[in-house]
């Protein structure tokens, strides 16, 4: 399965979806990244005259790259991906630093745990510079 093939398997469209490109991935690891455009509806009230990405639109960032994109490379050889449900079932997120209209992040994901479908990675998202963003322990659970 390649990146392209994962990406058009997410339950996501404009404009929720949060992944540009998935530039490497294993069994044990993700990473891809995202651009937030400046006309992004969230910017509008986020703040007054200053626009800031949301903590919430980060961590759903770092959800669809980091644990349902590896979910379903992870779960490739099963039958009917293209009807895979995911639920999004915990999320433990520190925000160090704030990204800004058009910035481009990186997220990088490794599993922590990977059974009976359930999926527990730590996640890190990172701006152009390099720069340590967020990170977390974010877990989902896959039906298929």
């Amino acid at each position: 399965m390649n990146t392209k093939e994962i990406i058009a398997l997410l339950p996501y469209t404009d404009p929720f979806l949060f992944v540009d490109e998935i530039t490497e991935v294993t069994e044990h690891a993700i990473k891809g990244s995202y651009t937030f455009k400046e006309e992004s509806y969230f910017y509008k009230g986020h703040f007054k005259d200053h626009p800031v990405t949301p903590g919430v639109i980060l961590t759903e960032c770092m959800a669809q790259i980091g644990l349902v994109c590896l979910g379903i490379y992870l779960l490739k050889d099963k039958a009917a991906l293209d009807t895979m449900q995911v639920a999004f079932t915990s999320a433990d997120v520190s925000f160090l630093k704030p990204v800004y209209p058009n910035e481009k992040v990186t997220v990088v994901s490794e599993v922590s745990y990977f059974r009976f479908n359930k999926l527990k990675c730590d996640v890190k998202l990172y701006n152009e510079a390099n720069e340590l963003i967020c990170n977390g322990a974010l877990a989902g659970v896959f039906k298929i």
